[in-house]
């Protein structure tokens, strides 16, 4: 009985220690659980932080892939800007060219119609600008030679066109003195039947009797004899011109004597 008793008392004592060992186990478990279980809250936490980062990250990522296709499209029309200006620049520069050239011929052209050239003072050595000013000074010489051509030619309009109304426009004008009649000789013969004329009546008004077959029979006429006698006649002719209200030049006639 006793010897039951000490074996009891040994398995309590047995138990109580394998308790003791076992709390103590339990104890550093449930440490090793909490330490896991933090641990754990700390990975998720990681975890949820790192997938922030990366969504962070892949936001990052799509803007910079937007902006890099940005700065490529924006390359791409620095480029195709560049190549427009570039294009631009040529056609202006050949634009430039041709206009250059029609200002140098316009000015030749003038200047062998007008037989005056011009030398600029003050270039401003851009071929363009300075042909210009050569150019105005040719159009600035024409308007000035059109003026005076027009105020001479209307002066002489109503002399060599009587019956006619003048022309509004200077062209029209020049191209009326510009006809294929010879107007001068047309005006001398006209006033030369008017001379005539005049010759008959002041001769009839002297009541002097002449034969008038003889003297409009101009195959009877001599040339020469015909200058001589207008030579002969010229002393008197200022008295004539006088009385017909004529006011003649003071400079001899050199006009040719016609028949």
């Amino acid at each position: 009985m006793i010897k039951e008793l000490l074996r009891i008392g040994s398995q309590f004592v047995g138990y109580r220690e394998y308790a003791a060992r076992a709390e103590e186990k339990l104890s550093e478990a449930n440490e090793r659980a909490d330490a896991l279980a933090q641990k754990l809250e700390q990975s998720e936490a990681a975890r949820k932080k790192a997938e922030l980062a990366a969504s962070k990250a892949k936001v990052e990522a799509d803007e910079a892939k937007a902006k890099a296709a940005g700065v490529e499209e924006l390359q791409k029309k620095l480029e195709d800007a560049t190549a427009a200006l570039d294009e631009h620049k040529a056609a202006q520069a050949s634009r430039d060219e041709g206009i250059l050239k029609r200002l140098k011929s316009q000015s030749r052209r003038t200047l062998t119609q007008t037989n005056q050239d011009f030398d600029l003072d003050n270039p401003v050595n851009d071929p363009l600008l300075d042909a210009l000013s050569l150019l105005e000074f040719h159009g600035r010489e024409i308007r000035e030679g059109v003026a005076n051509a027009s105020a001479s030619l209307s002066a002489l309009f109503p002399y060599f066109f009587p019956k006619k109304e003048e022309p509004s426009t200077f062209l029209a004008l020049a191209k009326l003195f510009n006809s294929s009649e010879d107007l001068g000789l047309k005006m001398r013969q006209e006033n030369m039947k008017v001379a005539v004329e005049s010759t008959v009546a002041l001769v009839a008004d002297s009541q002097q009797t002449l034969d008038w077959m003889k003297v409009g029979d101009t195959s009877q006429i001599e040339h020469s004899r015909w200058r001589s006698l207008i030579k002969a006649a010229k002393p008197n002719t200022k008295k004539i011109l006088a009385y017909l209200g004529i006011k003649p030049a003071s400079t001899p006639s050199s006009s040719r004597p016609e028949v």
